[in-house]
């Protein structure tokens, strides 16, 4: 009988100290953590460079109170509207502080590619009226409370990508520029004074970029050591990234045309540039 007994006290311990063991084996629930809401505010903004007066549109996640790199962005030969300001929102959502330039003047746009190429060669054919119009924005962004002044990169669509390109080999101060179906024989090509990495998106269709330019501009690069990408994508054409290219090209009888493929990897390969030089 006693033999019977600790044979069942042995049972019953084993029995116990399995259920611990089960017990103690169960994980505890986590705490769920709240995802941080991203809030984008969009303000309209005055400048002046000399005695006109600039209109942009600043970008960036209110909730957010840190200090973040600040992104310029130059509209196309179109003008300041809302193409480039819906970018600015985007690149808002990506944690930073963009600013929509105005390199025409009181927010002018062009209706009419005759107007939008005067209103462009304007602008290109006075470099220093330019530069004014440009530092008047890097002024104003590196000012705002959002922006880490010492974190700065300029991107630009056509001839915001020339006009980009160009104030970059001028010498400002850019961690980075980018610029996509843009022209790169420029008024300023690339020299010592070039401080950015340079990111390049255009479409292998564009008849606007000749392969004698950017050979030309390629060159440039090389000879100063430069880091750079020069994506050319097969069947895009020229404007690409914009949804209403389809529109404009049948409108004005001109060979632009969206390309969603195009338009997401050039877009992936900014992010991978402004994570690369910002180290995010």
């Amino acid at each position: 009988m006693k033999s019977l007994n600790s044979i069942l006290v042995l049972i019953t311990l084993s029995f116990v100290i399995s259920c611990k063991e089960k017990t103690e084996a169960k994980p505890k629930a986590e705490t769920p953590v709240a995802e941080k809401t991203i809030k984008i505010k969009g303000e309209e903004v005055t400048y002046v460079s000399d005695s006109t007066n600039l209109k942009g549109y600043i970008a960036f996640d209110e909730n957010n109170k840190g200090k973040r790199p600040g992104i310029l962005i130059v509209h196309e030969w179109w003008g300041h509207n809302n193409y480039v300001r819906e970018r600015a929102d985007m690149l808002a959502e990506l944690g930073y502080t963009a600013i929509a330039v105005d390199m025409y003047g009181d927010g002018k746009q062009a209706n009419h590619p005759s107007d939008a190429g005067k209103f462009a060669g304007n602008v290109m054919k006075n470099l220093p009226v330019a530069k004014k119009r440009f530092n008047a924005a890097v002024e104003l962004l590196k000012n705002h409370e959002s922006v880490n002044g010492e974190k700065i990169a300029a991107i630009g669509y056509c001839f915001g990508g020339s006009v980009a390109l160009t104030m970059a080999n001028s010498g400002f101060d850019l961690d980075a520029v980018a610029a996509f179906h843009s022209g790169v024989a420029l008024p300023v090509m690339p020299n010592k004074d070039l401080k950015a990495q340079v990111l390049v998106c255009n479409g292998a269709d564009d008849p606007f970029v000749s392969p004698e330019s950017v050979t030309t501009f390629k060159s440039a690069l090389d000879s100063i050591g430069a880091k750079y990408q020069y994506f050319s994508y097969p069947g895009a054409k020229h404007s690409f990234t914009s949804k209403t290219a389809d529109e404009n090209g049948k409108k004005f009888n001109l060979p632009l045309a969206y390309n969603a493929e195009a338009d997401k990897k050039s877009w992936n390969s900014l992010q991978d540039l402004l994570k690369r030089v910002f180290n995010d």
